[in-house]
């Protein structure tokens, strides 16, 4: 098996690598039967492209003999951004408070190839980006119906804070929103 080396990246770096991402997005997904893959992969080039411009954004790639072979990234949670907005059930006060966009990073995406899956690369991706931040606390989303990866993230040590309804053009009309506690330590 390839070495696989783990490379942090800026907004910079990570627009001259967008067309990599989308491939590696669309290979992790692959071809799901009811979805229809290019209207999927088309959001994400949008999402991807739209978080360029985020707060301390930062990117993490994983490459083995020089192809990309998955990545994360993310960014810090600004107040006007409105991440928390219609979290059902309705959080405690001050849960949605940001403190100057300090307090939380988003894990916008992970993904790795699906020849690469299954061998611990999306989680010391995961590992790697968030022992880098500074935040209190990290937020992420995902299909509301995606229990298995529900269930990887929990054991990764996030917790399932409820659900919020997905932005006007978002994938999915609701998504699961999940948190954790930072820094992060001994890999979990």
């Amino acid at each position: 098996m390839t070495d696989v080396t783990y490379t942090r990246h800026s907004a910079e770096d990570a627009a001259s690598l967008m067309d990599e991402l989308c491939e590696v997005y669309a290979d992790a997904y692959g071809h799901v039967a009811g979805e229809d893959t290019t209207v999927k992969a088309a959001a994400f080039r949008d999402r991807a492209t739209g978080a360029l411009g985020a707060r301390n954004y930062e990117l993490v790639a994983a490459r083995a003999g020089g192809e990309l072979v998955g990545f994360v990234f993310g960014y810090s949670l600004r107040q006007d951004r409105g991440w928390f907005a219609g979290l059902e059930p309705a959080p405690e006060a001050g849960f949605t408070d940001e403190y100057g966009g300090e307090r939380t990073v988003v894990l916008a995406e992970i993904e790795v190839r699906k020849a690469w899956q299954g061998q611990g690369i999306g989680r010391t991706l995961h590992d790697t980006f968030l022992k880098g931040r500074h935040e209190q606390r990290a937020t992420l989303t995902a299909n509301p119906v995606a229990t298995a990866t529900h269930a990887l993230y929990e054991g990764w040590g996030w917790q399932r804070v409820g659900t919020k309804p997905g932005r006007p053009g978002a994938y999915y009309r609701e998504y699961a929103v999940f948190v954790r506690p930072l820094p992060l330590r001994g890999g979990r």
